[in-house]
């Protein structure tokens, strides 16, 4: 399937159960928190989606300009955030997406929007920007596995869908990577060009003319995060580092792994994911 065939597909990306539930009871209060909605909303790439491409609708007169979940939230009123949640459509573990096992695609994209972030601050880039951009960088194979699960499967079979080789594998067989398909459906979201270029250049940020530093920030980020999903041992973490993304943004091995702000040591389970 082409890309644009592919894109044109209507899709359900499943939300986690969790963050909806505690959405529905933050927002039955008189008057919420924005700081725990932000922490919900920012826990979970489908809601993060839903969330910003209303924020960027005709409604509000932004197109393209609202980059950031606390943007977002203060644009929208309670009784849209409460439409938005209710209408979410629920995921499960392993059989909401056949071939994604679902909590641990939102462990790695919460993980890779964290490291995102504090990478983002490091080179002077917008952090909000680059905490979207990593919570939103993958769902693009959630769309892959939904509308081409055959060929999403013979990839399967190749590597596992948060493999560090993933990208170049799908890029390979399909002529187009998640990459693209999650730049695709933030374009179709009208999220600003900062974003949309950061998703569509992550595979390779500094090839073929290209210089996306936010890009860059989102190759490394889920480096880190795939990495740690595959166990890489210190060995197997200096021959994968990236080191030409790395030297065009300054940052060396050392620098980006003494980033995480995650304890990696820690085993949580989807229900416990916080921003």
């Amino acid at each position: 399937m082409e890309l644009n065939a592919l894109l044109a597909q209507p899709v359900a990306l499943p939300s986690l159960p969790r963050a909806v539930a505690l959405l529905m009871s933050e927002l039955a209060h008189p008057e919420p928190s924005l700081r725990r909605m932000n922490q919900l909303f920012g826990a979970d790439p489908a809601l993060a989606g839903r969330l910003l491409e209303m924020a960027n609708s005709p409604t509000f007169q932004l197109p393209r300009q609202i980059a950031g979940i606390p943007e977002a939230l203060a644009l929208l009123a309670t009784p849209q955030l409460r439409a938005l949640v209710t209408s979410a459509p629920l995921g499960t573990t392993s059989r909401s997406v056949p071939g994604v096992n679902m909590q641990q695609f939102w462990r790695y994209s919460l993980n890779t929007a964290k490291i995102a972030r504090s990478l983002a601050g490091i080179v002077h880039h917008s952090q909000i920007a680059a905490y979207t951009a990593g919570l939103l960088h993958a769902v693009g194979e959630l769309v892959i596995h939904l509308g081409d699960p055959e060929k999403a499967q013979s990839v399967n079979t190749l590597v596992a869908p948060f493999d560090p080789r993933r990208g170049k594998i799908e890029q390979r067989i399909f002529g187009y990577c998640y990459g693209h398909v999650s730049a695709g459906l933030a374009r179709r979201w009208q999220l600003p060009e900062v974003v949309v270029d950061a998703l569509h250049h992550q595979a390779a940020p500094f090839e073929n003319n290209a210089y996306e530093p936010l890009a860059g920030v989102v190759h490394l980020a889920s480096w880190r995060a795939r990495a740690r999903e595959a166990e890489l041992d210190e060995r197997e973490l200096a021959v994968t580092f990236p080191g030409e993304v790395g030297l065009a943004l300054g940052l060396d091995i050392d620098m980006v792994l003494q980033q995480d702000p995650i304890d990696w040591t820690a085993k949580p389970e989807a229900a416990d994911y916080v921003v």
